[in-house]
């Protein structure tokens, strides 16, 4: 089945971080979340969101934004978007989706007194009730209750496919006016559906919308994060105002350094050097040599962290002087620093520089790490299978030695893209041959 837990489903509490638990709510991204307006009560109130199934992410306060008060009593439908008081970009948003239609088979998980850390109910979506939509559930026992207004009504969860948000729940009616619902004769859950929502709410509607967010790119940067096998330098164009844009900003803050184009350089080096361990009284010689002003430290590059530290430089081709932005960043490659350049066209201040001296030569020296790996992989399992004597030592790398080949022949590819693309192809086969290799 799909995800269990989920960081975008929210527990309120009114007054502050300790204060009563008054309803649930959805992060649709880092700034924004949904609940009723109901659950706020006023529109100037202060609000404490706690990220219920994710204890490492802190409570944030948050407040309505402007144009995102929509009571009921006002004509509205009983909605509240707020906007946190500080961005919480490590927890994982709700996917949003407008589409909805009839059986089709729903969740949402509430905070009933009782059920502090959570119940989740069940029940299929039935026939509209004016802007509402019904829910229909199983049982009584099943039908929404205090505590679940603001909760996100989800589809079911399908393995490799997260849930949906299709609606955020809104209230519950019986017929005899009792104050729970398996007390009724008929009782029924009703939620307002994020199409209307997003019809309501300018914010909601740029969330939701087709294209609102590159889940390719997000899931292709998010592997680019993860793993430190990765190309140790990738280079990728981010349109202005587009989702790939906001997908980049929901991943920036995995970065360790993290430039603006045209933001200042010597900010650039001092975030830099918090990254490294050198010799006491050696700062100024490091600051020296990153800004060109003097000759590379001994042993520079036996300074390099543990763990690969990522860099993103967002807008490159925002750089008044890209080109010296481009050497600084060549040096920072010394200490093994992985770099994300972004830049807002193809083409743009920088590429072809950004190219030739940073991307080529770290492909070229990452295929050389990725050889000798495969060479050493291919002698052990050798020594394993207990093959190896003196008339086999040649033989027993015989793939890694014809990518070396392979490898030799680069250099005389005098095209840069051509021989970029050719190295690519390398690498490729390179992880492939390696990953067959730990396979046994």
């Amino acid at each position: 089945m799909g995800e269990l837990r989920a960081d975008w489903r929210l527990r309120l509490r009114r007054e502050d971080a300790h204060g009563p638990i008054c309803g649930a709510g959805v992060l649709v991204d880092q700034y924004t979340a949904l609940t009723c307006a109901h659950v706020v009560r006023e529109p100037d109130a202060v609000m404490w969101l706690e990220f219920a199934e994710n204890g490492g992410l802190p409570p944030v306060s948050a407040r309505v934004v402007p144009g995102g008060w929509l009571p009921a009593a006002a004509g509205g439908e009983d909605v509240a978007v707020l906007r946190l008081d500080s961005p919480r970009p490590q927890a994982r948003r709700a996917p949003l989706d407008t589409r909805l239609w009839g059986g089709m088979e729903v969740y949402a998980t509430g905070y009933a007194e009782g059920f502090d850390d959570g119940m989740s109910l069940w029940g299929r979506i039935g026939g509209a009730s004016g802007e509402r939509v019904q829910l229909d559930a199983v049982t009584r026992s099943e039908v929404v209750r205090a505590g679940f207004s603001g909760a996100g009504v989800c589809t079911r969860p399908e393995e490799g496919r997260p849930a949906r948000v299709v609606g955020v729940v809104m209230s519950w009616r019986g017929d005899l006016g009792e104050a729970l619902p398996e007390d009724n004769r008929l009782s029924f859950s009703y939620l307002i559906p994020i199409e209307r929502i997003a019809e309501l709410s300018p914010v909601i509607k740029g969330l939701s919308a087709p294209g609102a967010w590159d889940h390719g790119f997000e899931e292709r940067l998010g592997r680019w994060f993860d793993d430190p096998d990765e190309d140790p330098v990738k280079i990728t164009v981010v349109a202005p105002g587009s989702g790939k844009e906001r997908s980049l900003r929901q991943l920036a803050h995995r970065a360790h350094v993290v430039h603006r184009g045209g933001a200042s350089r010597p900010d650039l080096i001092d975030h830099a050097l918090d990254q490294v361990t050198f010799p006491a009284g050696e700062y100024l010689a490091y600051w020296d040599w990153l800004r060109g002003a003097k000759g590379r430290p001994e042993r520079a590059g036996d300074r390099a962290p543990l763990r690969p530290v990522t860099v993103l430089v967002d807008g490159l081709d925002e750089e008044a002087q890209p080109g010296a932005l481009i050497e600084l960043l060549a040096r920072l490659r010394v200490f093994g620093f992985r770099l994300l350049l972004v830049f807002r066209h193809e083409g743009g201040p920088g590429w072809t520089a950004s190219r030739d001296l940073l991307l080529l030569p770290a492909l070229l020296r990452h295929a050389d790490g990725l050889l000798d790996r495969l060479q050493r992989a291919e002698f052990g399992r050798a020594v394993q299978r207990d093959i190896v004597n003196s008339a086999s030592l040649g033989s027993v790398t015989e793939t890694a030695d014809r990518h070396r080949a392979t490898r030799r022949l680069l250099e005389d590819v005098r095209d840069p893209q051509q021989r970029l693309n050719r190295l690519r192809a390398l690498i490729r086969t390179l992880r492939a041959d390696l990953s067959r290799a730990a396979r046994g």
